[in-house]
């Protein structure tokens, strides 16, 4: 799974998709793709993340109004393994979107869980430390699991990544990100999410496979979609 700390901002589309346009836009990307390494034998891998937001939920009702700049805190595990635990701030500005990373341990993840955060700014991370302020000062919160199943596909020219997200679950409400008995929900039955990423330009040969009977862009946010029980 990716592991860098992103800090270039990156072309971003997103589009919503059923299993046929899903199953046939996977079929065009196997001809001139290729398979993300960190994919598992069936092409895909788990993603389960912890996402915060303020008493006001004003992350979340910024989804809503579709407000061009925004940013999410995050804690991301890949296929349930604590060695990849790690903390996420997503920044998107319009259709430009970046990431910033840091890592954690479960033991970290656990004493935050608790309530005690007076380990995060003796870590020396910037980004810990900029949680450790919202939390004090914005009063973010650890507020649901968001689950799902992302099958990936890369492409060198233009470091471009094409990813299809199925299975979205939400935690409602549930914060025990290392517990693999949480019960999870289905969040958007029968929908996959496709996400292209990439540089500078998007090239030719990806345009036309991503077109060709492609559903326009559209807004959707897998957090949003996982607090609708709960709001």
């Amino acid at each position: 799974m990716p592991a860098q700390n992103h800090q270039v901002l990156r072309q971003e589309l997103k589009y919503l998709l059923g299993r046929g346009e899903y199953a046939a836009l996977t079929q065009r990307c196997q001809a001139v793709m290729h398979r993300d390494s960190h994919a598992g034998p069936d092409g895909s891998y788990q993603i389960s993340s912890l996402y915060f937001d303020d008493l006001g939920d004003t992350a979340l009702l910024q989804n809503y109004a579709g407000v061009s700049r925004r940013e999410k805190f995050r804690i991301r595990i890949y296929n349930d393994d604590p060695a990849s635990l790690h903390l996420e701030k997503k920044v998107k500005n319009g259709g430009l979107g970046t990431k910033y990373m840091c890592p954690m341990n479960p033991e970290q993840l656990q004493r935050l869980l608790d309530g005690d955060l007076s380990w995060m700014m003796d870590t020396g991370h910037p980004l810990m430390q900029e949680l450790y302020a919202r939390m004090k000062n914005d009063l973010l919160r650890p507020k649901t699991i968001v689950a799902y199943r992302r099958e990936p596909f890369v492409y060198g020219p233009g470091n471009v990544r094409v990813t299809f997200d199925y299975d979205i679950r939400s935690g409602i409400c549930a914060h025990s990100l290392l517990d693999k008995d949480t019960p999870l929900v289905p969040a958007a039955p029968g929908q996959v999410v496709m996400e292209v990423k990439y540089d500078a330009f998007l090239p030719d040969i990806i345009r036309m496979i991503l077109q060709e009977g492609t559903p326009r862009v559209r807004a959707f946010s897998k957090y949003a979609a996982c607090r609708q029980y709960d709001i």
